[in-house]
């Protein structure tokens, strides 16, 4: 067997055991057997280059240079469905279906609506081709790179496989709950049964059929909860604000530049629909059975109903299910199965005549407010949090909500004592909504106020124009603003300490061992290595640790000190404007209003930190260990004006630098990046492959594209 044919092989092999791993959860070989088998194929690989094929197995890890996202016309829009939460308007739904019809018999294919990012997928001869986002219906992003790294979305479509039958699900009393149970197996129905055997009620699949050359697939790309809570535990260490629900996490973690990330944060997906030209059956429901045993993960909860009795049924059973799920449900998708029938009925100006979303009512529990508290943030942010008797919420027992903010409170009119609604914004985050009419005739307690003193240090509290939260102005002097602080130092985009995470950081303060993040660099490891040298090791590595970021550079460091307002990306605009730490001491306002993208908020902002005293002391003791506070030579001799005053967009595929690499050579040679072609973009920097819907944009507005070649002579490389 030659190498190619080899490597054919692999692909085949491996495409055939994802499919057995993600989708059908019965993997045939071990993963270590899987990771061999993977290897041998990427060194094979790398000395064939000449066949690179994007659907290989082995590009579903990603990889970190970063793309661009072109906007794609859909070949069929998009259209959103109609939502309701009223059973009333799902029977109203019934009917003007039932009507539209004239009242010829129908089906309806009841579906659970999954709660993520809607994606549709173009295969052509059963290979993926194109990932596109909804978008605005009529156009979306092409997400093809980033949708290749999700495991359960297959690259290249095998043989149909015979399609699996449903096993039987258990109602709470632990009898089978038997469904389809019909003369064709299909049609949705519920019963308990002591009697019957699971393998009785398995629904038969549909005939086996090949797939047509061409089609659409559309589904939902989700973050499985497992994986959502694993990713905010990642962030909450990372000092990163956390995701408030997994449909959120989906979307950012899709829209992602760099697809390594998005294989890392091992994203789903459950596809619902198929559109073409060829397709199987007229019936949806036997469509998506078709698609199933062509490799694509289908939801095996769809059912048919006939009945408006049976739909409510579904909805009925879902409603408390879909807790045990593991993903996010949101509601019920209603179909009319047959497209023939679907096509009749037609579309209104924004969504089908023949489908509706049902959603789920959120969650809510009465329960008694007791108390409320009030934390303090690292950036002084006080946030009022409801103490609660517990209650049972979505599977989980909730005693604490947050408040937000003081007019959130006022709004809300609160007293301790009263009877409070409590749910879970996204089923993730509790949150009081409502005082509980039902118990308005007893006496209330006293009204919450929102409090004017600091709960930790007692420093008068502080609302600065624009903004809803109060906060402590005593930056240098408030507990949990400087453990907070000092955690955002270490953190991995700034000093990057690795070895203290808040525990520590929470030990080592409580000690007396540290007060700033000054403090860190006198810590020995005599200090550090407890009883009996029982944590020597540890000790000598947060050392180590400590002594290794005196060599982080200047425009980190400055990330690092948290100025209120300066992220990296304006610590790196101000590092490479000032040069110094000295010289950004001493700007004037219109010193920093000179500079393109800094404005009067960050401006006063950095002038306010390095007015205050304390911090400059803390300066001082940084210079004096050895930190860098300023551009290094090396750095000051490769920066230029060359770019100065333009903004330059990035598209296509490079081959002399990676996309990072040419935005921060954009940056070092004085110029901006910017992710969207207007009339203000100077010129674009195009490599290969430079997207079609970039370069009409660029050729309508008269807009100058440079090669690669042509960049690095403009920069002097």
């Amino acid at each position: 067997m030659t190498e190619q044919e080899r490597i054919a092989q692999l692909r085949t092999e491996l495409h055939r055991h994802n499919y057995n791993y993600y989708v059908l959860n019965t993997p045939t070989i071990s993963d270590q057997d899987f990771d061999a088998l993977l290897r041998e194929l990427q060194e094979l690989e790398v000395r064939h280059p000449e066949l690179f094929d994007p659907n290989s197995p082995s590009q579903r890890v990603g990889s970190d240079l970063s793309n661009e996202f072109e906007s794609v016309e859909h070949q069929y829009p998009m259209l959103s469905l109609a939502n309701t939460y009223n059973r009333d308007e799902v029977r109203q739904f019934y009917e003007r279906v039932s009507e539209g019809l004239a009242g010829e018999p129908f089906e309806i294919c009841c579906e659970l609506k999954f709660d993520g990012l809607s994606i549709s997928l173009v295969y052509e001869d059963g290979r993926l081709v194109r990932a596109v986002t909804r978008g605005d219906g009529v156009r979306g992003d092409d997400v093809t790179a980033n949708i290749r790294t999700i495991r359960t979305i297959p690259l290249q479509l095998s043989d149909p496989a015979p399609v699996e039958a449903d096993a039987p699900a258990v109602g709470a009393d632990g009898q089978a709950l038997l469904f389809g149970l019909d003369e064709d197996n299909s049609h949705w129905r519920v019963s308990a049964s002591n009697t019957a055997a699971p393998e009785q009620q398995a629904l038969t699949a549909p005939a086996v059929t090949h797939w047509p050359r061409r089609f659409e697939i559309r589904g939902e790309v989700l973050m499985p909860w497992t994986s959502f809570e694993a990713l905010n535990r990642e962030r909450e260490a990372d000092e990163e604000p956390l995701f408030a629900n997994p449909r959120n996490a989906a979307s950012g973690t899709l829209k992602s530049k760099q697809t390594a990330v998005v294989a890392k944060r091992k994203l789903d997906a459950y596809l619902y629909y198929l559109l073409g030209e060829e397709l199987p059956a007229d019936g949806h429901y036997e469509n998506m059975e078709a698609a199933r045993s062509w490799g694509f993960k289908v939801s095996r909860h769809m059912r048919k109903a006939s009945t408006i009795e049976e739909v409510f049924e579904f909805i009925d059973y879902w409603d408390v299910e879909r807790k045990n799920l593991p993903v996010a449900t949101d509601g019920i998708v209603l179909k009319v199965n047959s497209l023939r029938q679907q096509q009749t009925l037609g579309m209104t100006a924004k969504s089908p005549r023949w489908a509706i979303a049902y959603k789920f009512q959120a969650e809510q529990a009465s329960t008694v407010l007791r108390e409320v508290t009030f934390q303090v943030g690292r950036t002084g942010a006080v946030t009022p949090v409801a103490n609660m008797d517990p209650v049972q919420l979505s599977g989980t027992v909730v005693r604490r909500a947050t408040l937000h903010n003081a007019d959130f409170v006022a709004q809300l009119d609160l007293h301790v004592g009263d009877h409070v609604l409590v749910e879970k914004g996204g089923e993730i985050i509790p949150k009081i909504v409502a005082v509980d009419e039902a118990f308005a005739h007893l006496p209330r307690g006293p009204k919450v106020e929102f409090i004017s003193r600091c709960p930790e240090c007692g420093a008068e509290l502080v609302r600065y124009e624009g903004e809803a939260a109060w906060y402590c102005p005593n930056d240098s002097g408030c507990p949990p603003q400087i453990k907070g602080r000092i955690e955002h130092f270490v953190s991995r985009r700034a000093m990057n300490i690795d070895t203290l995470g808040p525990e520590t950081i929470e030990e080592y303060y409580d000690r007396g061992l540290i007060r700033n993040y000054a403090d860190l660099y006198d810590l020995q490891v005599d200090q550090l290595s407890g009883a009996n040298d029982s944590r020597i090791r540890s000790a000598r590595k947060t050392v180590k640790a400590i002594e290794d970021s005196r060599q982080v550079p200047f425009e980190r460091v400055l990330f690092a000190l948290g100025i209120r307002f300066v992220g990296e990306s304006v610590a790196k605009t101000l590092a490479r404007n000032f040069k110094s730490i000295d010289a950004l001491a001493q700007a004037s306002l219109d010193d920093f209003l000179q500079i393109n993208s800094i404005g009067t908020a960050i401006a006063e902002s950095v002038i306010q930190w390095f007015r205050n005293d304390d911090n400059l002391r803390i300066v001082e003791r940084l210079r004096g260990y050895g930190l860098q506070l300023q551009l290094s030579e090396e750095t000051l001799l490769q920066q230029s004006d060359r770019l100065a005053g333009k903004s330059i967009v990035i598209s296509g595929v490079f081959a002399h630098h990676s996309r990072d690499e040419y935005k921060a050579l954009i940056e070092q040679h004085g110029g901006k990046n910017v992710g969207s072609i207007s009339a203000k973009t100077s010129f674009i920097l195009a490599g290969d492959n430079m997207g079609p819907a970039k370069l009409e944009k660029a050729q309508k507005l008269g807009i100058a594209i440079i090669s690669e070649d042509v960049f690095l002579r403009m920069i002097g490389e």
